[in-house]
Formats: C-alpha cells, sequence, structure tokens
C-alpha cells in the first residue's frame, strides 16, 4: 500500500491507498513539525497509535508532506521517524507548501497559499514550485494565520482591549490568567498551536465588528506581502489552503478583490486533492507496481 500524508502543525491527516488506487483507510494525528518534534518523538507518537500499528509492515510508500519541513535538514528529521515506525516503506518528505499546490491544481499556474495554523505562498506552474519570500513562523510572520489571530486575541484580553462581552465569555471559556498565558507561550512546547487554538473563540464571534477587523487586517497583511510579491499575482488564480481561509472566506474574497487578484479555490484540507494529484499526474501506482 501507498501511504499519503499532509501535516500542519496542529493536525495531520493520513489516507492509505491499495494497489488498485482504492482507498484502503483514514484517519488523523497530531500534527508534526521539525521545529518543534524530534525523530524520536515522532517515532513514539505513531508507535502507539493503533491505526498505525496495524498498516506499518504493510506500506510500500509514505509520502509525508509537513509544516516546517522546508529543507533537507528539517525534512530529515520527519524522515528519521517515519523509516523508523514503517520499517518496510521507502519514505518521502516534502513542505506542506508542495502539498497545497499539487492539492489546488486545475492544469493551469496559480499562486497557491497556506492560512492555517500558520501561514506561507508560493507559485506552482505544474512543474515546479517557487517561493518569493520565506515564512517567518508564529513569532515574526504567519500573517492572517490561525497563530496570528490567537496572539492578537490574547493579547488584546491581556490589555483589556475586547470588547467587554467577548472579554467576559473569553475567561469564562477559558479560565486563564496572565501567569498561565505567559507559562503556556514561552516556556512549554508548541506555543504556536496554543495560540491557533483561541481561533477557534475568534470563529465563534465571526460575526462582530472586532473579530472582522483582524481577520481583515491580518488577510490584508498576508496578501500584501505574501501574494503581492508575485509579479503575475493579477494575472494568475490565488488558491488557499487551511482553515483560516475557509472559515473566513468572505473576508478573504473582499481583500483580494480589493486588490484586483482572483480567488481561486478554497480548501479547507488539501488531503484528497493531494491523491488525486499523485494518482493522476505523479502516477504513484505505476511507480509502486514496477517496484513490488
Amino acid at each position: 500500500m501507498i501511504l499519503i500524508a499532509e501535516s500542519g502543525s496542529t493536525k495531520c491527516d493520513w489516507v492509505a491507498i491499495n494497489s488498485d488506487g482504492s482507498e484502503h483507510t483514514r484517519f488523523s494525528t497530531m500534527g508534526f513539525n521539525p521545529y518543534f518534534h524530534s525523530a524520536s518523538f515522532i517515532e513514539g507518537e505513531l508507535g502507539e497509535n493503533e491505526a498505525i500499528i496495524k498498516l506499518r509492515t504493510k506500506i510500500a510508500f509514505v509520502y509525508f508532506y509537513g509544516a516546517g519541513a522546508s529543507s533537507e535538514g528539517l525534512q530529515d528529521i520527519v524522515k528519521d521517524g517515519l523509516t523508523k515506525v514503517f520499517v518496510k516503506a521507502n519514505v518521502r518528505v516534502d513542505h506542506d507548501l508542495l502539498a497545497s499546490a499539487y492539492s489546488t491544481y486545475t492544469g493551469e499556474p496559480a499562486i497557491t497559499c497556506i492560512i492555517g495554523t500558520g501561514s506561507n505562498s508560493c507559485y506552482f506552474d505544474g512543474n515546479e514550485v517557487s517561493e518569493v519570500l520565506p515564512s517567518l513562523a508564529y513569532i515574526l510572520g504567519d500573517e492572517g494565520s490561525a497563530s496570528y489571530i490567537g496572539k492578537r486575541l490574547v493579547s488584546d484580553f491581556l490589555y483589556k482591549k475586547l470588547p467587554q462581552e467577548m472579554a467576559d465569555d473569553f475567561f469564562n471559556t477559558y479560565h486563564l490568567d496572565k501567569d498561565e498565558i505567559i507559562t503556556s507561550v514561552y516556556n512549554k512546547p508548541n506555543a504556536n498551536v496554543y495560540l491557533a487554538s483561541f481561533s477557534r473563540f475568534a470563529g465563534k464571534h465571526m460575526h462582530t465588528a472586532y473579530v472582522q477587523e483582524i481577520i481583515r487586517e491580518g488577510f490584508s497583511k498576508f496578501a500584501d506581502i505574501h501574494i503581492a510579491c508575485f509579479d503575475n499575482c493579477r494575472e494568475v488564480p490565488v488558491h488557499f489552503v487551511g482553515s483560516v481561509g475557509s472559515i473566513f472566506q468572505d473576508i478573504l474574497l473582499e481583500v483580494l478583490e480589493e486588490r484586483g487578484m482572483k480567488l481561486g479555490q478554497i480548501l479547507r484540507k488539501p488531503v484528497d486533492g493531494l491523491i488525486k494529484y499523485h494518482l493522476e499526474y505523479l502516477r504513484v501506482l505505476d511507480v509502486y507496481q514496477k517496484q513490488t
């Protein structure tokens, strides 16, 4: 079997494909990011997963696309963890940006963006992915993302700048004080995922003027930095992958239209499009059948 995985920093979607192209099973685990997770951590987490245990010796190829896996060194961290779990498999690891480009490809060049836990963008011509500007992660960048939104909500809560009704609901929902928040952000692992978790609260209050404004501000920064950097940004469609772009797509459309940019597809989860690309364009089953 072939196993295709698409991992953000929060969650990873896995789909096992039979040799005839039919779907064997799909499941989700926590997300793995080599900036925050070691090979031994990845091995330990997956080695205890029931779905993985059932599949681990039956998988011939693993195609893993993950947040943070943007260089050979970072990819090797993930690959080392995976090869110790899938002991009979040929493991390939690449960036989640490539997965987003594959999953939204319709046969024509396009700009593809991720707005989920973090944010990023690339241009895909059908053969090669190219980036103009890097993603600077949750401290310096990730404009418009769930971690960006969560960071703004938390700081405004602590600065007493949230509208009173929202501030009361925030406290009643999370029961957090400054010390707990500071400890979670600065002293505990996965601060980006922690901050991103508060974006659900923004979704709950998505029709308020306050939330609409911070979403618009984040999307505007993202468009001006990560889309406008491409010379042909007003000539090709701009696709989006990720939960935040999907939930707040009305604001996203307005932001792009204001800049003369053309909104393409919006996919909350890229894994289905990723499977299609692997089967139809990469023809991974042909490779599988030749080597088994």
